[in-house]
């Protein structure tokens, strides 16, 4: 089996940052992605960032271009990554989730809140 567990969320000011951890453990040999998406009051789940894994390429999304970092723990046999995001907004605010995609199966962590005020 599989565990993803999020941290790091919490009330941020505007203009605020930041940092976002994210670890999976359990049988995680043949990870091939681990990432995050989020979801907004009201609102779908939107992709965030992720990582492939392997190839160790990042990919951000557009709104977030410039004020996010996505970065992971090389150690190895460890699968943690963390999410940095800088210049946060009233619009940010969102339940962060991470996921891990092992053998085409992908597992999702519970959450992690975040609320910016503005």
């Amino acid at each position: 089996q599989v565990q993803v567990v999020e941290s790091g969320g919490g009330l941020v000011k505007a203009g605020g940052s930041l940092r976002l951890a994210c670890t999976a453990s359990g049988r995680t040999s043949g990870t091939t992605e681990m990432g995050w998406y989020r979801q907004r009051p009201e609102k779908d789940r939107d992709f965030v960032a992720n990582f492939h894994w392997l190839a160790g390429q990042a990919t951000t999304a557009t709104y977030l271009k410039g004020r996010s970092t996505l970065s992971r723990d090389l150690t190895i046999g460890n699968k943690t990554i963390y999410l940095e995001i800088s210049s946060l907004e009233p619009e940010d605010t969102a339940v962060y989730y991470c996921f891990v995609d092992i053998v085409g199966r992908r597992t999702w962590g519970q959450g992690t809140r975040v609320i910016v005020s503005s």
